[in-house]
């Protein structure tokens, strides 16, 4: 990749969204602007901006990656997902609408009691804030092995360098500013990758119909496992994985649910919820036939493959076998999910640090606007050190360790709401937090228990028996 090219490209598109942010918080920088956006962000904007959101730079880069390994098992669990996204729209999102929240762990508060509240709103700052980071984590690295080591950058710098470019368009106005970026960055990737699966295309002399061809006769190109119950790709496991990660990463994630609560009212907020959901199965499915398109073209042309899956994309796009088209629009997609990855989850991380913990809510707007913007600047600099320790520790793919890391951190999250929707009874407030501690501590014995006596290894079904844990735990103590 062309350094001063990808570097210019940065600085224009940075460019477009301080317009935006400027554009949008002209008139409108107040707390309410930055938390919900006023509660006037049309529906369609939020929906198609959430696809962007959602998908993310380890999608770009460690779907298309897992082929080679998985097969295209992954849609399994994109399945999944539909169901987990009815479960928000109907069941959850008439919850948080009711109760006419900013943070929607104050459920919690209204439902269990105090500490669970409290306990809520800390697993998910730490769930949310190492997440993010890991997804910001791909998409600068990315940049940062093709771009600036060449330039002798250190990856700090980089990393701090984007951090304050999102703070910057982000300070000021928050879910207002993000609503629209989104819808910019949306565009984009999937622009991205309709050119990418086009340029592999025509660098193996394929049409429309070569190409479908190709992914169905590919072996690559199986979907379903239900043969193999040991195996992290079972249908089972998968299905209900995607499902229950849905619910735990969308549905009571703080970050996620703000910009479905910015809609006008809950009926748009749902029609949002479920047209944005629709378009993951198409979406994903091209991202995992861009990934045997580029097996079959480095296969034919005896290319050697890095060893990781979420190296396999870049390498073969920066080193030019697709063409110039294809590193550009790389490069812009990239860009634009390093963005994305971060923006939203800066304002809904500092969302929940400012209602949950500092209750800025009862401060008067010139005091709450200044503790706001210093938690801003807080979680930023917290990204950038949760950013560091990854690069050092990360020896497996992103998206597989993303996923056990939710597994860990929103199972108590998804034990909490699911005990309080679905039991009328009420349990001990004061050993919520030692029973949401104590349960994925047991999981991860468990899992090395079953891993050295029967060769079982827990994969995304680890977060229902933590979830499970917990409401067990609730149950016992429960209030008679």
């Amino acid at each position: 990749m062309n350094g001063t090219f990808v570097f210019i490209l940065i600085l224009l598109y940075f460019g477009v969204l301080f317009a935006i942010s400027w554009f949008t918080g002209k008139k409108h920088s107040e707390n309410a602007a930055f938390f919900l956006g006023n509660r006037k962000s049309p529906w369609y904007i939020v929906a198609f901006g959430m696809i962007g959101s959602s998908l993310s730079g380890i999608t770009f880069v460690s779907v298309p990656g897992m082929v080679g390994k998985f097969d295209m098992a992954y849609m399994q669990m994109v399945v999944g997902f539909l169901l987990g996204y009815a479960v928000i729209a109907f069941v959850l999102l008439p919850v948080y609408y009711k109760l006419n929240v900013t943070s929607i762990y104050t459920y919690l508060d209204n439902r269990i009691g105090r500490n669970a509240y409290k306990t809520g709103a800390g697993f998910f700052i730490l769930s949310r804030t190492v997440g993010a980071a890991a997804r910001l984590y791909v998409a600068v690295l990315i940049l940062q092995t093709y771009v600036f080591d060449a330039w002798h950058v250190p990856f700090t710098l980089t990393a701090a360098g984007f951090l304050l470019m999102i703070w910057l368009y982000t300070h000021k106005s928050g879910i207002k500013t993000i609503i629209w970026t989104d819808l910019l960055q949306t565009f984009f990737l999937i622009a991205a990758l309709i050119i990418i699966i086009w340029q592999v295309a025509k660098g193996l002399n394929l049409d429309f119909t070569g190409i479908v061809n190709l992914v169905k006769e590919s072996p690559h190109s199986r979907i379903f496992v239900f043969d193999d119950w040991y195996s992290q790709q079972n249908f089972f496991k998968q299905f209900f994985g995607g499902m229950f990660v849905t619910i735990a990463m969308t549905g009571i994630d703080q970050e996620m649910m703000q910009k479905n609560l910015s809609c006008k009212n809950l009926r748009e907020a749902q029609k949002n919820v479920c047209t944005y959901s629709f378009f993951f199965i198409p979406v994903n499915f091209l991202f995992l036939c861009l990934g045997i398109l580029a097996l079959n073209y480095a296969s034919i042309n005896h290319i050697t493959l890095p060893e990781m899956g979420d190296d396999i994309l870049p390498a073969l796009i920066s080193n030019g076998y697709f063409g110039v088209a294809a590193i550009i629009f790389f490069t812009i997609g990239i860009i634009a999910v390093t963005f994305a990855s971060a923006d939203s989850a800066l304002t809904g991380l500092t969302t929940s640090v400012c209602v949950d913990f500092l209750e800025i809510d009862k401060q008067d707007e010139k005091k709450a606007r200044k503790i706001r913007l210093s938690v801003h600047l807080a979680i930023s600099l917290a990204f950038i050190g949760i950013m560091l320790l990854f690069k050092a520790i990360n020896n497996t793919s992103v998206i597989d360790a993303l996923y056990k890391i939710v597994s860990y951190t929103y199972g108590p999250l998804l034990g909490l709401f699911a005990f309080g929707i679905l039991f009328k009874t009420r349990t001990c407030d004061k050993v919520v937090p030692y029973i949401c501690i104590l349960s994925p501590v047991l999981c991860f014995a468990g899992n090395l228990f079953l891993k050295a006596m029967i060769g079982y290894q827990f994969g995304y079904e680890l977060l229902i028996v933590n979830a499970a844990l917990v409401m067990i735990g609730l149950i016992v103590f429960r209030k008679i």
